[in-house]
């Protein structure tokens, strides 16, 4: 079997598994995705979900929190850890969109990246999510199972996204991150993986 046929194979199979390709994040416009990502950031996704609806509730709109400050959001994301950068990136990425982007949520990678406190993963889930572009958000649920299925040999998010980039169908490539995630939760732990009974296990050389 050839890596491309490969690559189809896992992606038919996820499929079938995890019909649903969808965000764990709870969010209702561009603008709570993309600050319930930052949120996200070495905090679990079930944790932002249940502190977002009062944080919204707090500052429903843009402009709430690009007129805030830093302290002022600090008190509903305390436990999601970071507290201190993560108030001052969203409130600087809203003051940012307000004042140089019209209040629109950029739909390139090269754009979002300027905003505070937003990298390539935050970028391409927004590219991906919000407006359905080609995009390979590289967590770390996704760069541990592609590299253990051999799709990609890097650890580092932006080289491990370069690869993936190579040997997904681009059509393909966000859906596939999505149940990636679902799959490392599910099945393929970090610690403990459950190669019993994996749907993958013949396609994977990691527990050989």
């Amino acid at each position: 079997m050839t890596k491309k046929e490969r690559v189809l194979e896992i992606i038919k199979r996820l499929k079938i598994e995890y019909p649903k390709a969808e965000c764990s994040l709870q969010y209702e416009d561009p603008v709570q995705l993309l600050i319930c990502t930052r949120l996200s950031a070495q905090c679990t996704d079930a944790r932002v979900n249940a502190i977002s609806p009062a944080l919204f509730e707090r500052f429903p709109t843009l402009q709430d929190f690009a007129k805030a400050t830093p302290e002022e959001v600090e008190p509903y994301i305390y436990s999601c850890g970071f507290y201190h950068g993560k108030a001052r990136d969203i409130v600087g990425m809203c003051q940012m969109l307000q004042n140089e982007y019209k209040g629109i949520v950029p739909d390139t990678i090269e754009e979002l990246v300027k905003l505070p406190g937003v990298g390539r993963k935050t970028a391409n889930l927004i590219v991906g999510d919000i407006y359905h572009k080609p995009s390979v958000v590289t967590d770390t649920h996704c760069i541990r199972i592609t590299n253990r299925l051999k799709l990609a040999s890097s650890e580092n998010p932006a080289v491990c996204e370069k690869q993936l980039r190579t040997v997904l169908p681009p059509e393909e490539s966000t859906d596939f991150c999505h149940r990636i995630v679902q799959f490392g939760r599910d099945t393929c732990e970090s610690r403990n993986p459950k190669c019993e009974g994996c749907i993958l296990q013949d396609l994977c050389s990691f527990k050989k």
